[in-house]
């Protein structure tokens, strides 16, 4: 798994690592706040591409985790997707997303590439048969005339800690399959936060705060992620979101200082309109940020879950 993580991601960042660090992180908080059945696991949201075309047809894909050391013959019983995993693609479909369950067969060769995958369709009134994936979704996207070498990196894999392997090669190998087959724009989910009122997509960052002149302590976020959550709310529906930030002291240490978060509807109240220069991006160049003040966040604590 590391292996293969190791040529599919094309930068292993500082970024990269801390993201997936705070995703971990996240969950296990959650786990012991006694949310750990409200929150889905990570997935993919795609967008048709083209003049014209481009984000006319989206798709989300959540798949299961392949663990280590356990089978998946190709003849194996797919497995029911959960009910909360139901409720979330509903959301999704009421307001123009494709949902789809993605799951693994592992024929005996036992290597990455050779893995395929089937998914089923998620939302609508009736169970969907599995069908073959990705073509069970070609309606929704333009073929790739010709492969791409998604597996070209030879990045370090080792800084990936060893609760998060299994999940992030799963996710991996499935966005190569489906990138090999058609063309789109697409971005990671780090997981749907089912509420008692909305449905949640998330946004998990690592964050130190500091002082602005004209607002306060602030944390700040990265643009595409910030026009990816508005995404979500021009969908409207139930769908709302929420970003995450798990608050460190410094740096270098890293140690915890607390966890928050915002609703999009409140972070695009009082986000600046002036962006900032920012630091490393995921991919490893510069990149442009918009300012929240901390004091708009609310700590991620049972009671304040309990209200959305």
């Amino acid at each position: 798994m590391r292996q293969y993580l190791s040529r599919s991601i094309s930068s292993l960042n500082q970024n990269k690592l801390r993201g997936l660090l705070a995703e971990v992180d996240f969950r296990a908080h959650l786990a012991q706040l006694g949310f750990a059945d409200r929150v889905s696991r990570g997935g993919w949201i795609a967008r048709r591409t083209g003049a014209g075309e481009f984000a006319h047809r989206t798709a989300v894909f959540f798949p299961e985790t392949v663990q280590p050391n356990i089978q998946y013959p190709v003849n194996r019983q797919l497995p029911q997707p959960d009910v909360g995993l139901h409720t979330i693609c509903a959301t999704f479909h009421q307001t123009g997303i494709a949902s789809y369950f993605c799951a693994p067969v592992i024929p005996e060769t036992n290597e990455p590439e050779d893995m395929r995958w089937y998914s089923t369709q998620l939302g609508l009134p009736t169970a969907q048969p599995y069908r073959e994936f990705p073509e069970s979704v070609g309606e929704l996207f333009t073929a790739r005339n010709k492969r791409y070498n998604f597996l070209r990196y030879h990045a370090d894999a080792d800084s990936i800690p060893q609760t998060a392997v299994a999940e992030e090669f799963t996710k991996e190998n499935l966005r190569v399959v489906f990138q090999n087959a058609f063309k789109c724009q697409i971005s990671d989910v780090d997981g749907i936060l089912w509420g008692q009122q909305h449905t949640y997509p998330l946004e998990i960052k690592e964050k130190t705060s500091f002082a602005d002149t004209g607002l306060g302590n602030v944390f700040g976020l990265d643009v595409g992620p910030f026009v990816k959550l508005a995404y979500y709310a021009a969908r409207r529906g139930n769908l709302h979101s929420l970003f995450i930030v798990r608050e460190i002291d410094n740096v270098d240490d890293r140690n915890l200082v607390d966890w928050w978060f915002i609703t999009f509807e409140q972070l695009a109240l009082f986000a600046s309109w002036v962006p900032r220069g920012g630091g490393a991006a995921m991919g490893g160049g510069l990149s442009t940020t918009v300012l929240i003040p901390k004091a708009e966040f609310h700590r991620l604590t049972r009671e304040n879950l309990q209200a959305l």
